[in-house]
């Protein structure tokens, strides 16, 4: 068992809700993100998603492209997001965290280091999930188990367009937690619409046992507040993007955790 699944149990025995935050790795600095990892955490941050670099990220707008085209240019790739994981684990080895990103990054990992080099490293690196947004639930079974058998979840993003029969098929192999997109398009596009985040949750969870968190789209405290009503978990991700992008290196980690402060408290409103 990773460490999501007793996170987000404590925290429904408490009745709060869980606050995700996404960072790109080596985004704004390639050297920040272990401390910035850190200030979150301190911050009320649950669970931490990490998003690992890729020159194609389809899902993702133009805030979160250009933070990875940032970090790629830095020369961070899938084995410095392990390092820094690692790092993460020296200090804290409460806080869960999620890598976040496509397949291709994951498989070239493979090809460069051996069949199965994923998931044994995300594992000793001190990982608890993987969200790989270009791998279909019906692909995913054998990937899954692997990640299970090293204590990590798979975890897969439901859409406003998602089938009963797609929530199903996440519901087989998912674990740890679903991630809903509230919106239709890329991360960061348009204004989230409370009312069908709250008509969609109860059709996803009648499919799926596990938490739901709710991204794209939450951008403030009084948004965080309104979705956490109905959601397990609320992901943020393009704004606290967009907060960091341009403050110098010294400036980054303490705007992020005043940010995340003013959601922790909402949420525990």
């Amino acid at each position: 068992m990773s460490r999501i699944e007793p996170t987000l149990a404590a925290l429904k025995a408490e009745g709060r809700k869980a606050l995700i935050p996404y960072v790109t790795a080596g985004f704004p600095f390639p050297d920040i993100s272990v401390d910035l990892m850190h200030g979150m955490a301190e911050a009320g941050a649950d669970i931490i998603e990490l998003g690992v670099p890729f020159s194609d990220p389809s899902a993702d707008g133009p805030v979160i492209q250009k933070a990875g085209d940032r970090a790629l240019a830095a020369g961070v790739g899938l084995a410095q997001v392990l390092g820094m994981v690692s790092r993460f684990r020296e200090r804290n080895q409460k806080t869960p965290v999620v890598l976040m990103g496509y397949a291709n990054p994951v498989e070239r990992y493979d090809q460069k280091h051996g069949n199965g080099a994923f998931v044994n490293d995300a594992a000793a690196a001190g990982v608890d999930g993987v969200l790989v947004v270009d791998y279909p639930p019906e692909e995913c079974e054998d990937f899954a188990r692997a990640l299970r058998e090293r204590d990590m979840d798979l975890i897969f993003l439901l859409a406003p367009t998602s089938t009963d029969e797609r929530m199903a098929q996440v519901a087989r192999v998912a674990s740890g937690y679903v991630y809903y997109v509230s919106l239709k398009g890329v991360t960061g596009a348009g204004t989230l619409d409370v009312s069908q985040v709250e008509a969609m949750l109860p059709r996803i969870r009648a499919h799926v046992s596990i938490p739901v968190g709710v991204g794209f789209g939450i951008r403030d405290a009084d948004t965080a507040r309104a979705v956490g009503r109905t959601a397990d978990a609320v992901v943020i991700g393009s704004k606290l993007i967009q907060l960091v992008e341009d403050e110098p290196h010294e400036k980054v980690v303490p705007v992020a955790v005043q940010f995340l402060r003013t959601i922790r408290k909402a949420l525990d409103a």
